[in-house]
């Protein structure tokens, strides 16, 4: 089959998808390993979360995403903090909302080894993972034309996956940058396939981090999702792992990334067990 051929099937497969009313799915940023580790707000165990640091860190120990929050100074500035105040993680007081950027950068992160360590900008996290590890991005409060724009200013649309917490961000989302792959959690009460392709009917996904009910699994396989499961706590450990592993997803989010991944290497898991995206 030529090239011309090849782009017609293309072409034709698309629009036929689309005038069914079912949306082709968006590439997710591409991994060199089968079993996908996410390390939540960087590897953080003594770096600072959501620091350079903790990001570096992560890439370091081989890490194939690094989930970070994103909110948005009064300034209008965007930054990396999970929480909607600064109280917990800096040396200062307030809502992120409430502080210019100029306030920020005059205060530390805290850290437990001693280290000073600033609060940083998103452009500074795009440009400390480019080509380096993938982005799960957390999208807290931020405007979503302008957190694009910074994606594509650092070159970085093919690295970032965007974790969705309202409606209202999935269809600006969808309006501003339809190509990014989008995730978010599937509701608790959705119990059957028919359920299931209602709300991604509705809300069109690449991945999640839920599975609402264990016999949804193959349907969600059905939908092309991909699942990156939350196991991140403070006593993770390989039965919690294997657990995980056994439900047939594609990787999970953990606070652990150097344990995980050596006890995957250990044990011959870091391609997962024979799990991939449709």
């Amino acid at each position: 089959m030529n090239r011309k051929t090849n782009l017609l099937t293309l072409f034709f497969s698309c629009f036929v998808l689309i005038a069914f009313g079912q949306r082709p799915l968006a590439p997710l940023p591409q991994c060199k390993n089968g079993f996908i580790v996410i390390a939540h707000r960087g590897s953080h165990l003594i770096k600072p979360e959501n620091s350079i640091a903790s990001i570096e860190e992560a890439i370091d120990l081989g890490v194939d995403y690094v989930e970070i929050d994103l909110r948005t100074t009064r300034d209008g500035h965007l930054v990396l903090m999970h929480n909607e105040t600064i109280d917990h993680m800096t040396n200062g007081k307030g809502k992120v909302q409430d502080l210019n950027l100029d306030e920020l950068e005059k205060l530390s992160l805290n850290a437990k080894d001693g280290q000073t360590y600033k609060l940083p900008l998103f452009k500074e996290a795009l440009n400390a993972c480019k080509n380096r590890i993938n982005i799960y991005l957390d999208f807290k409060e931020a405007d979503v034309a302008q957190a694009y724009a910074e994606i594509k200013a650092a070159g970085m649309e093919k690295q970032v996956l965007v974790y969705i917490n309202k409606t209202a961000q999935h269809e600006s989302w969808r309006a501003i940058a339809p190509q990014m792959p989008l995730m978010s959690g599937l509701p608790k009460h959705i119990k059957t396939k028919e359920e299931l392709n209602s709300f991604l009917d509705k809300m069109p996904l690449e991945a999640t981090d839920r599975i609402p009910d264990p016999g949804l699994m193959t349907a969600i396989r059905e939908k092309g999702l991909s699942v990156y499961l939350d196991v991140q706590m403070a006593d993770e450990d390989p039965v919690k792992w294997k657990a995980a592993m056994d439900k047939g997803v594609q990787g999970v989010q953990t606070d652990h990334p150097e344990a995980l991944i050596r006890y995957l290497k250990t044990n011959h898991l870091r391609n997962g067990l024979n799990v991939s995206r449709p």
